[in-house]
C-alpha cells in the first residue's frame, strides 16, 4: 500500500505546488498589475486619461491621488489576506478540506470575473475584487500546507516549499502585464483564470482528502480518487485505528522523554487559549507583524518609488517592475533552504536527545546532616538514616520538543538579518541598487512565511495549527494597516526607513528568547526525594 500510495502523494505534492505558484499568492504581483491599471487610466483624472489614450508610452507616471487609491486597494487586500486566515483557519479545522477549498474556489472565481469585467468607469469594483482574490488565495495555501504530513521527516521542507510557491505566484501578474503589452486584454487574461476553477474543483475531488491528512501518517492511508474507488470502509477504519495508535505512541514517547517533572506543561500546552496567550506566541506575532509590515509597505509603494528614482521615465520604471516580478518567481527556490536548515537541525538535536537518553544517568545522593536532632529514632530505638535526595541531571537535548524548537532559532534570526539588509538597500536612493534590494526582498519574504508556518508547526500542538496560524496572520493584518498612513508620510522619507529599521532590529529579541527558553528546558534538573 505504501508503494501504491507514493504516486498519489507525489501527484498531490506536484499539483499543489502548481496551484500555489499559479494562483495562491498572485496579489503580491500587485506592482505589475498596477502598471497595467495605470496604463488603462484607472482612477486617473479626465485630462490624464486623454493623455494616456494619445500616448504610446508604456504607462503614465500617475498623480498622487491616483497612487493613494491604488495604495488603499493593496492595503485592504493585504489586510484581508492575513486577517481572514483566522476565520478560514477555523473553517478548515472545523469543516475540513473539501468545504474550505470550495469556499476558496468561490471567492477566487468571483474575484477574477469581477476584474475581467471591470473598466475605467467601474474601477471602484477593485476594492471588492482584490480582497476576494486574496482570501481565495490564502485558503488555497492553508489547505495545501497539510500535504507536508505525507512526507514525514521532510515536513518542514514541504511547508516552506509551498510558502515559497505562494511568493512565486506573483509572477502571474507579470505574465498578464507582458501579454497586455502584446495587445491581449485584461479581460481575456482574467477570464482564463476564472476557467481554471474547473481544474481546482477536479483536484479537490480527486487529489485531496475530504478531511485532514493525519500526522503521523498511517501505513494504509489513502484519499481522493483512491479512497473513493479503491478502499473499503473496513480499510478506512483500520487506517483510522492505526493513526490513533501512532499518535498515542508519539505522545507517550514524548512524555517518557520529558520526564515526570515535565509532563504537566505538555498537558497544559494542549489548550488553545494557553497557546494563544503564551509569551512564545505573542513574541512570534510581534516578529511576524513587524517584518511583514515593511514588506507590504515596500510592495505597495514600489511603483511610486521607482517613478521617483527614474525621474518619471516610464520605460525604466517598466524595466525595473519586470525585474522585480522575475525575482519574485525565485521565491520557490529560496524557501526550501530554510526548511532544509530546520529539518537538518531538528534531526541533529533529536539524535543528541536520543544519545543523552541512552547514556547512564549521573545520580547524586545527598545526605542531610545538620544537627544531632536531625537523627530520628524508630519504634525500636534505632536511629534512622538521613534523608536521601536523588538529583537527576538532564543533559542537553534530552527533550524532543526542545530539540524541535531549537531548530527554529537560526531561521528566525536569519530572517530578521535578511530583512535588515533589505531595508538598508531600499533606503539608498540609487535605482541600480534596487536589483540587490529585489534579491534580498524575495529571500527575506520566502524565509518569513516559511519560517512562520514551520515555527507554529514545531512549537505548538498540531491540532491547533489552523487556528494559531490564522490568529497570527489576523493579528499581523491589523498591524499591516499602518502601511497606508506610512505611505501618506511618503515612503522616501528617511524617518520611515529609520523607524522601520529599528523595529526590525528589535525583532532579533524573538529568536534570542526562544534560544533561552530552549536552554532552560534542556538544563532544568528534576529533583526526586
Amino acid at each position: 500500500m505504501a508503494n501504491r500510495g507514493l504516486p498519489l502523494y507525489l501527484a498531490t505534492l506536484l499539483t499543489g505546488l502548481l496551484e500555489c505558484i499559479g494562483f495562491a499568492g498572485v496579489l503580491f504581483g500587485w506592482t505589475s498589475l498596477l502598471f497595467v491599471f495605470k496604463q488603462e487610466g484607472y482612477f486617473a483624472e479626465p485630462c490624464e486619461q486623454d493623455c494616456t489614450l494619445r500616448s504610446n508610452a508604456t504607462g503614465p507616471p500617475g498623480s498622487k491621488a491616483q497612487d493613494e487609491k491604488f495604495s488603499l486597494i493593496f492595503t485592504l487586500a493585504s489586510f484581508m489576506n492575513n486577517f481572514m486566515t483566522f476565520p478560514t483557519g477555523y473553517i478548515f479545522d472545523r469543516f475540513k478540506t473539501t468545504v474550505a477549498r470550495l469556499i476558496a474556489i468561490f471567492f477566487y472565481t468571483c474575484a477574477t470575473l469581477i476584474i475581467a469585467f471591470t473598466s475605467v468607469d467601474t474601477a471602484l469594483l477593485l476594492f471588492l475584487a482584490m480582497p476576494m482574490l486574496a482570501v481565495g488565495g490564502i485558503l488555497f495555501l492553508i489547505t495545501n500546507l497539510q500535504i507536508g504530513n505525507l512526507f514525514g521527516k521532510h515536513r518542514s521542507t514541504i511547508i516552506t516549499l509551498y510558502n515559497g510557491a505562494f511568493d512565486s505566484s506573483s509572477v502571474v501578474f507579470l505574465i498578464i502585464k507582458l501579454l497586455h503589452e502584446r495587445n491581449i486584454s485584461l479581460r481575456a487574461s482574467f477570464l482564463f483564470l476564472s476557467v481554471c476553477s474547473v481544474w481546482h474543483i477536479g483536484r479537490t475531488l480527486l487529489l485531496m482528502p475530504q478531511g485532514h491528512i493525519p500526522y503521523p501518517l498511517p501505513p494504509n492511508y489513502s484519499y481522493g480518487l483512491c479512497s473513493r474507488f479503491g478502499t473499503r470502509k473496513e480499510e478506512k477504519k483500520a487506517a483510522e485505528h492505526e493513526t490513533k495508535e501512532l499518535q498515542s505512541k508519539e505522545l507517550s514517547s514524548k512524555e517518557e522523554s520529558s520526564g515526570p517533572g515535565q509532563q504537566q506543561p505538555q498537558q497544559e500546552q494542549r489548550s488553545f487559549r494557553r497557546c494563544a496567550l503564551s509569551r512564545r506566541f505573542i513574541l512570534h506575532v510581534v516578529w511576524l507583524s513587524t517584518i511583514q509590515l515593511w514588506h507590504y509597505l515596500f510592495i505597495g509603494t514600489l511603483n511610486s518609488l521607482l517613478t521617483s528614482l527614474a525621474g518619471t521615465d516610464s520605460v525604466q520604471v517598466s524595466t525595473f517592475t519586470n525585474a522585480f516580478a522575475i525575482t519574485q518567481f525565485f521565491g520557490v527556490l529560496c524557501a526550501p533552504w530554510n526548511g532544509m536548515l530546520m529539518d537538518r537541525l531538528k534531526q541533529k538535536f533529536q539524535k543528541e536527545a536520543k544519545k543523552t537518553a541512552i547514556q547512564p544517568l549521573v545520580i547524586h545522593f545527598v545526605a542531610q546532616y545538620q544537627t544531632h536532632e536531625d537523627l530520628t529514632m524508630d519504634e525500636r530505638g534505632v536511629s534512622c538514616p538521613p534523608k536521601l535526595f536523588l538529583i537527576q541531571r538532564v543533559g542537553q537535548g534530552s527533550s524532543p520538543s526542545a530539540a524541535a524548537l531549537c531548530s527554529t532559532v537560526p531561521s528566525l534570526a536569519l530572517t530578521s538579518l535578511l530583512c535588515l539588509g533589505f531595508i538598508l538597500c531600499a533606503s539608498i536612493p540609487v535605482i541600480q541598487l534596487q536589483y540587490a534590494t529585489f534579491i534580498l526582498q524575495v529571500i527575506s519574504r520566502s524565509f518569513l512565511y516559511g519560517c512562520n508556518a514551520a515555527f507554529l508547526t514545531l512549537a505548538f500542538p498540531s491540532e491547533h495549527f489552523g487556528k494559531l496560524f490564522g490568529l497570527a496572520m489576523a493579528l499581523s493584518a491589523i498591524v499591516s494597516l499602518l502601511q497606508f498612513p506610512l505611505f501618506k508620510l511618503s515612503p522616501q522619507n528617511i524617518a520611515v526607513y529609520v523607524s522601520m529599521g529599528l523595529a526590525i532590529f528589535l525583532t532579533l529579541a524573538h529568536p534570542f528568547l526562544v534560544y533561552r527558553e530552549c536552554r532552560a528546558e534542556k538544563t532544568k534538573p528534576s529533583v526526586t526525594p
